[in-house]
């Protein structure tokens, strides 16, 4: 039974995760460099939590990250798209993606089809992107995608004790970005 919907972009298949995508996040929640800017490693008991804890927003809530897959090699890539748990400072667009599908444009592609998806299905008003301010890559993502600086602002629970780099825009500013 699918708990949400799939996307495919040109190189991507978006789709909600599955068991079979865990050993996969487990690997990339295990990579130090990956995992710099995303909050810190995780053994398998905090990636089961966690891997649970977006499968379940999307039943709590309608929609939450999607596993990303390479259409080319059928291997799981990263996570990213909509997220706003309780607390959220706004509804956001996020990304995750292994060391080895950096650099691709993949975090772009596949960020540009859940932006579509959070306006044109969830109907939001305006997305964010939460960015540790030295992580470079995704900050040049957000740029990419329109987004602006909006703000800094302390991270919320359980992310206490950083600072963010808040990017964003607004839904009809990207309707108009994307023509």
């Amino acid at each position: 039974m699918a708990i949400g919907p799939t996307i495919e972009t040109e190189r991507l298949i978006l789709r909600p995760p599955r068991a079979e995508d865990f050993d996969s996040w487990v690997a990339f929640h295990a990579d130090e460099e990956v995992m710099r800017h995303l909050g810190g490693t995780q053994g398998r008991e905090l990636t089961w939590r966690s891997m649970c804890t977006l499968t379940g927003a999307w039943t709590i809530g309608g929609f939450s990250m999607f596993s990303v897959i390479e259409k080319a090699s059928g291997q799981w890539i990263g996570r990213l798209g909509p997220w706003c748990p309780h607390g959220w400072p706004g509804t956001e667009v996020g990304w995750g993606l292994v060391r080895n599908a950096w650099g691709k444009g993949y975090a772009t592609e596949g960020a540009a089809a859940t932006m579509d998806y959070a306006v044109d299905i969830l109907g939001w008003s305006q997305i964010i992107h939460t960015i540790l301010p030295e992580n470079e890559a995704s900050t040049r993502v957000a740029k990419r995608l329109g987004s602006q600086f909006i703000k800094k602002m302390d991270t919320p629970p359980p992310f206490e004790g950083l600072t963010w780099d808040v990017y964003g825009q607004t839904a009809d500013e990207w309707r108009a970005r994307r023509g």
